[in-house]
């Protein structure tokens, strides 16, 4: 004979499985919402990346022209020749041959004294100032006239140690009146190589002698400006210094765009720089367009790495970077170029 089957477990069996069922259901929608979570995080995070590792790119256009580059001192016109007679004694002024403003030559009386004494001029100048008249009495030393040659005047400049081996008596240079831009061509006359210091930086003074016409109306005391040329390069190839990149080892590259749109790093050879334009020697043609890193948040490998994976690249028309212009000759300052490299600059005259 069969066991009689108890009818509380005929019935328990039917609500295991609806728990069981229910069990299996909330699991599947926790899952499907957590996937749900997953798949937006993802899409965030693919949006943030995409966006965070877009490299933009400048472009510049190579161009022929001339390139030179000097150091640039600054300094003050001074006398070299003037003179302020005076008498030798007390007596009366009997005579004033010249006004202010005369030309005078060497051995032409300016005054003549009840003394006997008669002040000739001892150079070629100009009657500066005339401080007697005649029937005037004057005691020892009154000053008379003072005479000066406006002609000749000199200027000193200040050479840091950095640019002193750069700079050598004989250089030829243009001197530079700020107040009117009159220039005048000389040469360095002398350099004191005793230094003096300010700060913790050595100077050597350089003296420039300049020969001005009279119409240039420059006088003693104006600013100037000295500068020295260096490096001069004619009908090569030139490029912004902006163009640039250059590599952990300092070396200089420049990006090119490849038909499918991605860059290429290309070495170049520089040459002569003013610091806004730089002679490539090799490396780039007149005419060639190249590309620059305008804006990049690459900072490392990892992120280097999520770029390749994510990252977009903007490239921007070089129409508003360059234009087809000589490099001129801009004087060098600084110490070296936007982006690094091994270019030497000109710290100047003070």
């Amino acid at each position: 004979m069969s066991e009689p089957v108890s009818i509380s477990t005929q019935l328990a069996a039917p609500k295991k499985a609806k728990r069981r069922k229910k069990h299996l259901v909330r699991k599947i929608i926790v899952w499907l919402l957590l996937l749900l979570v997953l798949a937006l995080a993802g899409l965030y995070v693919y949006s943030k990346l995409k966006s965070e590792y877009t490299v933009t790119y400048n472009g510049y256009t190579a161009t022929t022209g001339s390139i030179s580059n000097s150091l640039s001192f600054s300094g003050s016109m001074q006398l070299v020749t003037s003179a302020t007679y005076a008498s030798s004694s007390s007596a009366t002024v009997r005579a004033v041959y010249v006004q202010e403003g005369d030309k005078v030559t060497e051995g032409q009386r300016l005054v003549r004294l009840s003394n006997g004494e008669t002040i000739k001029a001892e150079f070629d100048g100009k009657v500066n100032t005339v401080s007697v008249a005649v029937g005037d009495e004057v005691s020892q030393n009154t000053q008379l006239v003072q005479v000066a040659d406006f002609s000749h005047l000199k200027t000193s400049i200040r050479i840091d140690e950095y640019d002193i081996s750069s700079v050598h008596v004989g250089d030829s240079c243009i001197v530079t009146a700020t107040a009117t831009e009159k220039q005048f061509r000389s040469t360095i006359s002398s350099i004191n190589y005793i230094s003096s210091s300010q700060g913790n930086v050595a100077y050597y003074t350089g003296t420039v002698y300049v020969d001005v016409d009279e119409t240039a109306s420059v006088y003693p005391g104006m600013q100037v400006t000295v500068t020295v040329p260096q490096e001069q390069a004619e009908n090569v190839v030139i490029l912004k210094m902006d163009a640039l990149s250059f590599s952990y080892e300092n070396t200089a590259f420049v990006y090119k765009q490849e038909e499918d749109g991605t860059m290429t790093e290309v070495p170049v050879t520089v040459g002569v720089s003013n610091g806004n334009y730089v002679e490539i020697k090799e490396g780039l043609e007149d005419g060639e367009e190249v590309f620059v890193i305008a804006k990049n948040t690459q900072t490392d490998a990892m992120t280097s790495m999520f770029s390749s994976l994510f990252g977009s690249q903007r490239v921007n028309s070089n129409r508003n970077n360059n234009g087809r212009n000589n490099g001129g000759g801009n004087n060098r300052n600084g110490n070296g170029f936007n982006g690094g490299g091994n270019f030497p600059g000109s710290r100047g005259g003070n």
